[in-house]
């Protein structure tokens, strides 16, 4: 089997090049999914100016009650955004990884972005260092991300079709030489540029991740295009993330009724496409200014006036570089240990066929609040993380959020919780691991079929999963083999 951090399934530990992809991807929670239960991430919002109009964005500032790309409650500086940087590295120490992700587009305010990394690599040498864009302006400014050592770039490319036609529909005109261009043709000057930017950066052997945003009845049909031209340019990662269209968010498709994607349909596309590209599955469409663990965001602890009136001697010293390392140390020497525990029965990007003997699968939901164990009560839980498994293998699928946890207060504990809601993100799993779950709730989730097993609480999550599917659903296929 395939260690569950590898950067592949065909990871090979005597090959030079797979070693180096390794270490720049082995604390970085967005790129290995096997590290974002246990490295933070922070994004700085110092870019506010975006130059294309996207129908499924709006950006929003001063705004904490909306989790999306975007989204911030205020917009920084550069020295306030490595103020804060260093002030939130030493309260969490795991923290690996800095990113501009907008508000706007990284490139789009490429002064703001490139001083704060030059900043980054003066103040705390110790984090990756990252930065999200639509690509338009990416062929621009390679050899600065090159300077700065900004080795792991996100790319948006939501399709491939060279007509303009799809592009048209998603990008009302982008904004070139001080001029907007509208409809095919924008859309194809974007694509143009893209995908020139994306092959520069390879050559360069900078990672990328590519978002793709699944809009349906738009760009579904053309997303595994979209994969097989990522794989042809060396593109590391894949990630297809769901339309967000709910009417308040003000989005162009939100407000013309365009419905959001739903699980099944990210679900679906991911297997169209994942026999091309490596695909990441543990996105949460973070905030620009998202602060913690993925799957969860701190930032409303670290308001400008937390870090701002600090001097950099005062906030070096409480970053302690050196009390970082040792902790990193001590996650690593966790993660090398759950590694064991787990038997290595993950795969990454496995077929039916690969997880099970008969091709029937099963689909485990859990909730954790990371450190890769079954430690969070179903209560308190506000996503579930889903597994498919079979008699031989699991892998990770994705993850599922929910708007709140079903119990949030003694307020909603008479009947006020939001079972429904549960019960509809949940209608295709087959089973629930969790630390603790009650009689009411479990009695409700049965009700859909789903089985709830608090035994494996403070167990690791892939061990867990795996046992349980095959106690409750393949023991009869492990007697007959």
């Amino acid at each position: 089997m395939s260690c569950a951090c590898g950067t592949s399934n065909s990871f090979d530990p005597n090959d030079p090049k797979a070693l180096e992809i390794q270490a720049k991807i082995n604390n970085h929670p967005c790129y290995s999914e096997g590290a974002h239960q246990h490295y933070a991430r922070i994004h700085v919002p110092v870019a506010p100016a975006c130059n294309i109009q996207c129908n499924y964005c709006n950006r929003k500032y001063d705004c904490s009650n909306e989790s999306r790309p975007g989204v911030t409650s205020g917009k920084l500086t550069p020295e306030e955004a490595v103020k804060k940087v260093l002030y939130v590295g030493g309260e969490i120490q795991q923290l690996s990884v800095v990113g501009i992700a907008g508000p706007g587009d990284a490139l789009a305010n490429p002064d703001k972005t490139f001083t704060t990394f030059r900043l980054l690599q003066e103040k705390a040498p110790d984090l990756k260092l990252c930065l999200s864009t639509n690509g338009l302006r990416l062929p621009e400014y390679i050899d600065e991300i090159v300077k700065y050592n900004v080795d792991h770039v996100t790319v948006t490319i939501n399709t491939v079709d060279e007509t303009g036609e799809i592009g048209a529909k998603i990008y009302p005109w982008v904004h070139w030489e001080h001029r907007k261009i509208k409809g095919k043709e924008g859309a194809k000057l974007l694509l143009k540029k893209q995908l020139e930017g994306i092959k520069m950066l390879t050559d360069r052997g900078i990672l990328i991740k590519a978002n793709s945003v699944l809009i349906p009845g738009v760009n579904d049909k053309d997303l595994p295009n979209v994969a097989k031209k990522l794989k042809e340019l060396g593109v590391f990662l894949h990630n297809i993330m769901p339309l967000l269209s709910a009417p308040e968010f003000g989005t162009k498709f939100g407000l013309e009724g365009v419905p959001s994607a739903t699980d099944q349909e990210v679900m679906a596309a991911q297997e169209a496409c994942g026999m091309d590209m490596k695909l990441m599955s543990h996105c949460r469409q973070c905030r620009a200014d998202a602060v913690g663990l993925i799957g969860e965001d701190r930032g409303e602890e670290f308001g400008k006036e937390v870090y701002t009136a600090l001097d950099f001697n005062t906030l070096e010293n409480k970053y302690n570089i050196y009390a970082r390392q040792e902790f990193h140390q001590k996650i690593e020497t966790w993660r090398k240990a759950l590694e064991i525990a787990n038997e290595r029965i993950k795969i990454e990007q496995a077929s039916k066929e690969q997880l099970s003997s008969t091709g029937q699968t099963k689909l485990i939901a859990v909730t954790t609040s990371g450190e890769g164990v079954i430690n969070m009560h179903f209560g308190s839980a506000k996503e579930f993380l889903i597994y498919e498994a079979g008699d031989k293998a699991i892998k990770f699928v994705m993850h599922r959020k929910i708007e709140s946890a079903y119990c949030s207060g003694p307020e909603n504990c008479h009947g006020n919780n939001p079972i429904e809601e549960i019960k509809q993100t949940l209608k295709d799993c087959d089973i629930l691991l969790t630390e603790k779950i009650g009689d009411c709730p479990m009695g409700e989730l049965g009700s859909i079929g789903l089985i709830c097993d608090d035994s494996y609480a403070l167990q690791p999550i892939e061990k867990s999963v795996y046992e349980a599917t095959n106690k409750y659903f393949f023991q009869s296929v492990k007697e007959v083999g």
